[in-house]
């Protein structure tokens, strides 16, 4: 019962709203101490570079030193095989390489050491490996250092889930564009926040693509990000020292396109009164983005075709034929292929723009990336108007993963704003989310809740983030709240919480 129990307080501390890597190293904190190990770890397995990388580890005084390759080492060997590895006593093992911590001669002699592979079956019923999860304990009997090794299997499982996050996480980096220092405010409006399998294939098709010349058709619906992806293959191209010209084809009048596209001369037009260049001279030896290109007139689909094939351009009212170099990244939300058959979009134009093209789903269809993203909204005007707003309650989560997001990146991000800009508290909760989020199909319910039933969620939802705060203590939640203990005594014991939950 006792490692039971463990797991089962494992599987509490990772139900909270914490940060990821905050959780996960104060769940080995806690296990390590539970089960009287001396140190405990968590190396993550990057399939990109095939490297292991220590990330999160409890009870070592140093830093890791070392990367591990598949098959490298008792670690390495664990990756490779997905098996676990007990080893009786560390310094009798040739396999254990110790160079990430370093132990001394002394914890050689006296420590064991377990390591059993985090992983999950993927849709294809094969193990798919995340990571190792390790722990040196002092040195036990074979019979007891298996019971242990089980231990750690089915705290492996438990984890799991959240490690292949951190893989996620760890991917990430070949994917991202690399900026200076000082671009570090352009970074902050500029990052990419995702823990979707969507949205990494997507950054590895990014990747391959912006290197290249080739153009590229991003589509997906408004608000799913298609203008900071085009930014992302901008700064990971060839011409990322060069300029990256925007515009949205929406935005502007029919008869003003083709100016802004490829600039006038001067007395072309009512109102040119001077010689302006277009967005094509602008871009030269960079990139060009034009947002909604299914909004062009077919005159100007023509002329943006050639300018694409032939690499020049004529301003209006002009003669002269101007030579442009430029990297052409197009997005659109409509269905181009519809349109070519009505009529309205040229076909010629449409095979030369999808010569790479990049599907980025709804919101709806990643909703592993909701939270993530609400948590960077709320950091970020949480510093933008000076709240100390420090996460969001469950329930508020729960709203938000199960709310269809027609507007998809956008309105979460306006939501978020909003929900910053009236919070004067420490937690993000329901009422501070915008009405939309509270209806029946967002909140899983298909009729308003009675009066006295909302008054009585509203009190459970209070109790228990007091709980959460005051670690189960009953007395500080009285005095939190400014209520009589019999009174929260009561209300804990009518909704049927359990404080115990949430001792820490």
């Amino acid at each position: 019962m006792h490692y039971l129990d463990i797991l089962k307080e494992a599987v509490l501390e990772l139900s909270f709203s914490k940060p990821l890597r905050e959780g996960l190293t104060h769940l080995l904190e806690h296990v390590a101490k539970k089960m009287g190990y001396r140190h405990m770890s968590l190396a993550i397995f990057d399939p990109i570079s095939q490297m292991i990388e220590f990330t999160i580890y409890s009870g070592y005084a140093k830093v890791p030193q070392k990367t591990y390759a598949p098959g490298e080492g008792i670690i390495g060997q664990v990756v490779k095989e997905k098996k676990p590895i007990i080893v009786p006593v560390m310094g009798d093992e040739p396999r254990f390489l110790n160079l990430a911590f370093n132990r001394d001669i002394q914890d050689l002699k006296r420590l064991s050491f377990i390591a059993v592979p985090v992983l999950l079956k993927n849709n294809d019923g094969l193990a798919e490996i995340f990571g190792v999860l390790t722990a040196d304990i002092p040195r036990r009997s074979l019979e007891i250092l298996k019971e242990q090794s089980e231990f750690l299997e089915l705290l492996a499982i438990i984890i799991a889930r959240h490690t292949s996050y951190l893989q996620d996480e760890l991917t990430k980096k070949h994917f991202l564009p690399e900026f200076g220092k000082g671009d570090e405010s352009e970074v902050q409006k500029e990052k990419i926040v995702f823990s979707s399998k969507a949205m990494s294939k997507i950054m590895t098709q990014i990747s391959q693509v912006a290197p290249s010349k080739a153009t590229v058709l991003l589509r997906g619906e408004s608000g799913t990000g298609k203008e900071l992806i085009a930014e992302a293959i901008h700064k990971l191209s060839k011409v990322k020292d060069g300029p990256l010209i925007k515009l949205n084809c929406a935005a502007l009048p029919a008869d003003l396109i083709e100016s802004e596209l490829f600039g006038h001369e001067k007395g072309a037009f009512t109102g040119a009164i001077h010689t302006k260049k277009g967005k094509f001279e602008l871009a030269h030896k960079g990139t060009l983005f034009l947002d909604e290109i299914a909004e062009l007139s077919l005159e100007a689909q023509a002329k943006l075709l050639r300018a694409i094939q032939e690499g020049e351009i004529q301003r209006v009212g002009g003669e002269k034929v101007i030579q442009v170099d430029v990297r052409i990244v197009c997005a659109t939300h409509q269905p181009l292929e519809k349109l070519i058959q009505e009529k309205k979009f040229r076909e010629d134009l449409y095979f030369r723009i999808n010569v790479f093209p990049v599907y980025i789903p709804a919101l709806r269809e990643r909703r592993d990336d909701i939270l993530p993203l609400a948590e960077h909204f709320l950091e970020y005007y949480a510093n933008e108007y000076n709240k100390k707003i420090k996460r969001i309650s469950t329930p508020a989560i729960d709203l938000l993963v199960q709310y269809h997001w027609p507007g998809n990146v956008r309105e979460l991000k306006n939501c978020m704003e909003r929900a910053v800009l009236i919070c004067n508290e420490e937690v993000i909760r329901t009422y501070h989310l915008p009405p939309t989020l509270q209806t029946a199909e967002s909140s899983a319910t298909d009729i308003q809740l009675p009066f006295a039933e909302a008054v009585a969620k509203f009190e459970q939802e209070i109790l228990i983030e007091a709980l959460k705060k005051a670690k189960g203590n009953m007395l500080q939640v009285a005095r939190e709240l400014k209520a009589s203990y019999r009174v929260i005594n009561y209300k804990i014991k009518k909704y049927n919480i359990n404080p115990k939950k949430f001792v820490r």
